[in-house]
């Protein structure tokens, strides 16, 4: 059930032709948002744009989110679709090659934090000025828990998420006037297909740092970003939201 009326907002979800984004786009979707995809996936896109099945209400655009030019031109895109923007979900992003921090490539490095970091950064750059022209605005960064603690063997994508999780509270603090709330979403191992990649042995050990004892879900990541989405979220903004069944407490 859909507690949120999103009736006449427009939703742009980035990496959403699959996994979190996709649940997070039909969310928003249910709730009564237009919804635009963007993803790097053309083929995916279409998919996942075929599934939702509402296209008077869904539009989808590849993207590159790490190129200026490319995320503009999606943005105009979506603005000649929809007309107005009022909802920017920042969900791409990838994990990367695992490697001790002395030992990883530079060139992985730059990778992840290009797609994590400054992909987030060159879509709020672009999106910002149309949520301001509209007096009003929500913008949701998906992070990780690994922003908080630092993952071994994977220094690239706790520092990039650890950059999201403080670009947001910058972000946030900069339009905390302007009627738009700008919030980040730290979760824990979310289950997915990725998982379907890794061996028992190791699905096992990342379970076993979740008091709760069960991975997430991409409806509950669904769920707690469809309210970050929302008018009720009024007076949060600049805040990072756990969604780690326990794992992390602050």
């Amino acid at each position: 059930m859909n507690q949120y009326d999103l009736s006449g907002q427009t939703a742009i979800v980035t990496g959403s032709a699959r996994g979190i984004g996709f649940a997070i786009a039909k969310r928003l979707l249910e709730s009564g948002a237009n919804v635009c995809l963007w993803d790097m996936d053309g083929d995916a896109l279409e998919q996942a744009k075929e599934a939702l099945n509402q296209p008077e209400k869904v539009h989808s655009t590849t993207v590159d989110v790490t190129s200026e030019t490319s995320v503009a031109a999606a943005t105009k895109d979506t603005l000649q679709r929809f007309g107005a923007l009022s909802i920017l979900v920042n969900n791409a992003g990838i994990a990367g090659t695992n490697a001790r921090t002395w030992e990883m490539d530079p060139a992985d490095w730059r990778r992840v934090v290009d797609i994590d970091l400054t992909g987030v950064f060159l879509c709020c750059r672009a999106v910002v000025p149309s949520l301001l022209a509209n007096g009003y605005g929500r913008i949701v960064n998906i992070a990780s828990v690994a922003g908080k603690e630092g993952n071994p063997n994977a220094s690239h994508y706790s520092a990039a998420k650890a950059g999201v999780i403080a670009l947001t509270k910058s972000l946030g603090k900069e339009l905390a006037t302007e009627n738009i709330c700008v919030n980040c979403i730290t979760p824990a191992v979310i289950e997915t297909d990725i998982l379907k990649q890794l061996t028992p042995q190791h699905v096992d050990y990342m379970r076993s740092k979740i008091p709760m004892n069960r991975f997430g879900k991409v409806e509950e990541a669904a769920a707690m970003a469809t309210w970050l989405c929302s008018a009720d979220c009024s007076f949060s903004t600049a805040a990072t939201f756990d969604l780690t069944g326990g794992r992390a407490t602050y």
